[in-house]
């Protein structure tokens, strides 16, 4: 039994996803791991490709058949592994020398934490960001309608969900780790029931750290476990892109918040966006994003399940 499963899901990334599962494989030796790569119904050739390139080494591809989406292909893939640790990595990422051998390191001597994350870097080398948020607050929503998020990026007080410019270089206790570098004890992860299903993309990762805290699980940032981060590449970019994440923020602001703190937090979403729409238009850009995120407002304000037929176009399993 590894001591350590990470859990991969793909959907036609190929190449990317052949050069993660590589810089996991070359930068990991001292690591006692097996790799599970769930693929969502691929249509570019990905599950023998993996089965060519991998298959002399620990890796196990899932075929799930359709599109998933993420939170189901990562328990799809949980329920897989066989490791005393799991730890969730985009297939658009790559590992770099000794950090999965920090990260497991940090969490045996400190197992005063129950989530684990680390420090993600751009294709270029400068520090991205996500690796973790700050929670959503009616503040934080009201900064993102009043376009002060955007003015003051970065800014603790106007832009708190950022956590401001810490360039993630030191050990810190944050409210969301995201799910591109995420490890948890696999007895956490069941203990929690995995990620919640009724999400299809984005969002999910965050609604898990939150349901983590309220088990008593603190979530950290590991600045040794560093990967690269070619961010969003198994989505569109763009409107359509917006649209999703703009789901999972509703999705997460009714599941985690009271029915009037939610609906009040929906409210000032959709103004954000308008906000950040009307503008696109005066300024006649030819790229406008947020117009197709406001075009598209009622695929998306009812959060999922529902926006999963909406804005993938999928008939909703029955209750």
């Amino acid at each position: 039994m590894p001591e350590l499963s990470i859990v991969v899901v793909n959907y036609n990334t190929r190449e990317a996803t052949v050069a993660c599962l590589r810089s996991v494989l070359d930068t990991s030796a001292g690591v006692d791991l097996e790799l599970v790569v769930v693929d969502n119904g691929s249509a570019d050739g990905s599950v023998e490709a993996f089965r060519e390139a991998f298959a002399a080494d620990p890796v196990t591809v899932i075929e799930a058949g359709e599109n998933l989406g993420f939170a189901r292909g990562v328990n799809l893939g949980a329920r897989a592994a066989s490791g005393s640790w799991l730890l969730l990595l985009n297939p658009d990422t790559v590992t770099l020398p000794g950090s999965l051998d920090a990260l497991l390191a940090f969490a045996h001597a400190h197992p005063e934490y129950g989530v684990y994350g680390g420090r993600t870097l751009r294709p270029d080398g400068t520090v991205d960001p996500s690796s973790c948020w700050g929670a959503p607050t009616l503040w934080s929503l009201a900064m993102f309608a009043s376009m002060a998020s955007t003015a003051f990026k970065r800014s603790p007080v106007f832009d708190p969900e950022s956590l401001g410019a810490w360039p993630r270089d030191t050990v810190r206790e944050v409210p969301i780790v995201t799910g591109c570098l995420l490890l948890i004890r696999r007895d956490d992860w069941e203990r929690l029931g995995g990620m919640d299903e009724d999400y299809f993309l984005y969002g999910e990762d965050a609604e898990f750290s939150i349901r983590a805290a309220r088990e008593g699980l603190r979530r950290v940032i590991v600045p040794d476990a560093e990967i690269v981060h070619e961010v969003g590449g198994s989505s569109d970019a763009g409107g359509a892109k917006g649209c999703m994440v703009m789901a999972g923020k509703v999705t997460l602001l009714r599941k985690t918040w009271s029915p009037v703190r939610a609906a009040i937090g929906v409210r000032l979403l959709v103004a954000g966006v308008g906000v950040r729409a009307g503008l696109e238009t005066v300024t006649r850009r030819s790229r406008a994003p947020w117009r197709t995120v406001w075009a598209r407002r009622a695929d998306w304000v009812d959060g999922y399940p529902r926006a999963e037929a909406t804005l993938f176009g999928r008939e909703l399993a029955a209750a």
